[in-house]
């Protein structure tokens, strides 16, 4: 079976609440029950997980890396400026694994400063836009 990490970063353990306009109004927890019913019809295992941390989310891309596990990121905020998070993705896809970021608003109809993603560059592939069906798409495509 297939190994998946999820990494979700800032503010996405508030989806919900936070400007539920752009994000939604499920909660985190309906989008990992989302991400785990899915990747259980697809037969994947997933290791979902958040954090407002910079650095916790770079230690476990290392451990990704180390396990030989697919990586799906929301990097969120850090999307456009962390450039640290950025040479974690990129260890990722250099090791032969895949690494899917997704979002789920679309950046680019969104204010200007969001539409450059540092981490886009050394990603597998982007899905944006779809709500919390950009975690599913990006577990269908893990799963080929």
């Amino acid at each position: 079976m297939t190994q998946v990490l999820i990494l979700n970063g800032p503010n996405l353990n508030r989806l919900g609440s936070r400007e539920p306009d752009v994000y939604g109004s499920q909660s985190y927890e309906e989008l990992v029950a989302i991400a785990e019913a899915e990747a259980s019809k697809l037969g994947l295992t997933v290791d979902v997980k958040q954090s407002n941390d910079e650095a916790e989310l770079i230690n476990w891309i290392h451990g990704a890396v180390d396990a030989k596990t697919h990586v799906i990121i929301n990097p969120a905020a850090f999307t456009h400026y962390s450039y640290a998070l950025r040479d974690a993705c990129a260890l990722v896809t250099t090791a032969g694994l895949k690494l899917i970021e997704v979002h789920i608003s679309n950046p680019h109809a969104r204010e200007t400063f969001r539409h450059t993603s540092v981490i886009s560059g050394v990603a597998t592939g982007v899905i944006a836009g779809f709500g919390l069906d950009s975690y599913r798409l990006a577990l269908v495509q893990l799963s080929h």
